[in-house]
């Protein structure tokens, strides 16, 4: 893929080619990129198929350090130091993020595919919106915002599209907690529904096992 290279020279800080061609680029070029892919003539990246965001927060941390699981069971992995044991009625620090956007654009004209990639800012999370360059990206980027809490400027419709009407927090964030922060149940004495903070104590049930190659 030279023609990629020579055509996004000066435009990128990254090329990696393994099991996709992969670029990275400054929130700044960002759309100047996804153009010149789309309408260049030996190229035609001419479909989205798909955009979303990646939290990099913790990225290649373990929760536990371990080169084998066991036949007595997990309990030796969930350590009080460990993500499971984390308090999360109190302050978790969810302002903490290293969030990146991902592309994935199509040529059906050339059968080839290619991932762009664009880091936030370490002090905003507002990237330019791409509906203009291509329309699918509508839902997606109303999908990223809904749970990973990313802003995308010019997106003339963007609200929650997968939590309900009320929602706190996005919950895909890797610190969001998985049990999440409230809990629904009827309330047979009020006779209503109720929403509650939730009582279940978040904890790992699989370990992640660090193998050697």
């Amino acid at each position: 893929m030279n023609k990629i290279r020579e055509l996004l020279d000066g435009h990128i800080v990254d090329y990696v080619e393994s099991d996709m061609t992969t670029v990275t680029v400054e929130k700044a070029k960002l759309k100047k990129v996804l153009s010149l892919l789309k309408e260049d003539i030996n190229l035609k990246f001419t479909q989205l198929i798909d955009l979303c965001a990646v939290d990099y927060v913790e990225y290649g941390d373990s929760e536990w350090q371990t080169k084998e699981a066991t036949s007595t069971g997990y309990n030796r992995g969930i350590r009080p130091s460990s993500h499971s044991r984390i308090d999360f009625s109190n302050e978790t620090n969810e302002d903490e993020y290293d969030l990146c956007v991902t592309y994935h654009l199509l040529s059906i004209t050339h059968n080839k595919r290619i991932r762009v990639k664009c880091f936030l800012d370490d002090d905003s999370l507002i990237i330019p919106s791409v509906t203009d360059l291509f329309a699918s990206a509508d839902w997606y980027e109303r999908e990223a915002y809904d749970l990973f809490g990313v802003l995308f400027e010019g997106h003339n419709d963007l609200r929650r599209i997968l939590t309900d009407y009320g929602f706190i927090g996005h919950p895909f964030r890797k610190k969001f907690p998985l049990v999440g922060n409230t809990q629904v149940r009827y309330d047979p004495e009020q006779r209503k529904v109720v929403n509650e903070p939730v009582d279940i104590e978040p904890r790992t049930l699989v370990p992640k096992v660090i193998r050697k190659k």
